[in-house]
């Protein structure tokens, strides 16, 4: 999973929104760009899931926004899951449609068997917690923005121990940490 965090452990604010993921969170960071790292973790993956929230603010934006470039074409051509009771079905825009499962749990751990790349939990805050109860969290990498928000929806609200694989710091304040769950 990965998720943009501030300081303060704040993954989403009281209204739901990322204010604190800027324009200039992507400026020029240093020796590598925030968007070169970006690109090249999209390229580790070919399957993403999001809750049905995160898929409901996404579905409108992300298939029809041209100026996202090659990180949204390849976005957009992700094999797509999104977890719903509800939901009957998932269109994205010109591109193929996501499918809906009632038991992202059952689908992840089907997923993990088949061969590929990696899969990308998506924002889906609710979702991420499900995931990180049932254990089927392998890494979590964390973009952290140097901002507080002092209220709003807690990254973790309960215990996990990790072990750090990579941090990263850039020029603009932004940390980067990739951690392995520990079983």
């Amino acid at each position: 999973m990965q998720q943009w965090v501030t300081i303060d452990n704040i993954a989403a604010e009281e209204d739901g929104g990322l204010s604190f993921v800027t324009t200039s969170t992507f400026a020029a960071s240093g020796d590598e760009d925030l968007g070169a790292i970006a690109l090249g973790f999209i390229d580790t993956v070919d399957t993403m899931i999001l809750g049905a929230n995160t898929y409901a603010m996404a579905k409108d934006y992300w298939p029809t926004n041209d100026d996202q470039g090659e990180y949204g074409e390849k976005l957009n051509n992700l094999s797509k899951f999104v977890a719903s009771s509800n939901l009957k079905d998932a269109p994205w825009g010109k591109f193929p449609a996501a499918t809906v499962t009632a038991d992202p749990i059952a689908t992840i751990r089907e997923l993990k068997k088949q061969d590929g790349k990696n899969i990308w939990l998506w924002g889906s805050l609710k979702l991420m917690q499900f995931m990180f109860e049932a254990g089927v969290i392998d890494e979590v990498h964390l973009r952290v923005c140097p901002t507080t928000r002092g209220k709003g929806v807690r990254m973790f609200e309960d215990r996990y121990k990790m072990k750090l694989i990579k941090a990263e710091s850039f020029e603009n304040g932004v940390v980067m940490l990739q951690y392995e769950m520990k079983k």
